[in-house]
């Protein structure tokens, strides 16, 4: 569904990406990885167009979308969450994700039809009038998803989803991972928290420096010295 494909970036002298290659399946959870600094949400900016690569190419369902703008690429069928979220925070929770269900829909009745619809999907139906301001970080969370979700992708991109929340809201965070897959949108997921990675991935992509260090199932990946040593350092690997 997704090839990212000899992709390098360089702001300036730096390169934050450089020649780094994956496959991103239909209907798999695919997981990107790597320490603080990696090029993990560089990565994600090239893939929904906010900024474009220096070389190389990224595909979607074999179509070229480099150069794209991001609105023009979420219409295709890839949405994304940032890590730090930033609702309309004056608006209610409805209303955030109904902004988000006009990218595919002009009647404010089916938008707000398919808003209740996300909102019961993502478990915050119970806060549909609440001011956005107001919600908890697990509630925010979730509804930077329900506001993903209502442009119908075929893939979205979760960007640290687990980031700060507590044990249980982390358990919450991986049912409705699970579902949204089950629902049959393939996931990119780039997280920290190895309980969401052990669990969830079909497959993981480990980066470092902007470059592949590893990929293959948690398990290979998770016992890959170059992994091992990009986390914890020589003297653990």
């Amino acid at each position: 569904m997704l090839e990212v494909r000899n992709i390098t970036k360089y702001f300036g002298g730096l390169g934050a990406v450089r020649d780094l290659s994956f496959k991103v399946e239909k209907g798999k959870i695919f997981d990107l990885i790597g320490p603080n600094g990696a090029g993990k949400t560089t990565i994600f900016n090239l893939i929904n167009g906010f900024y474009t690569p220096t070389s190389g190419e990224i595909l979607f369902r074999g179509e070229s979308i480099n150069g794209l703008k991001p609105n023009v690429i979420c219409r295709k069928g890839i949405a994304r969450t940032f890590q730090v979220v930033k609702p309309l925070s004056r608006m209610t929770v409805l209303e955030n994700v109904m902004a988000s269900a006009f990218c595919r829909v002009n009647s404010v009745s089916v938008a707000k039809e398919e808003s209740l619809q996300t909102l019961e999907f993502c478990g915050l139906i119970h806060r549909k009038d609440n001011l956005a301001k107001s919600l908890t970080i697990g509630d925010r969370k979730r509804l930077e998803i329900a506001r993903a979700l209502a442009t119908r992708p075929e893939i979205i991109l979760l960007d640290e989803t687990a980031a700060g929340l507590n044990p249980a809201e982390l358990d919450q965070a991986i049912a409705l991972i699970r579902k949204i897959r089950e629902g049959g949108v393939t996931i990119l997921i780039v997280e920290h928290i190895m309980k969401v990675i052990m669990s969830i991935s079909d497959r993981i992509h480990a980066i470092n420096y902007g470059q592949t260090i590893a990929e293959g199932t948690p398990q290979e990946v998770a016992n890959n010295k170059a992994v091992i040593e990009a986390y914890l350092g020589e003297a653990y690997a």
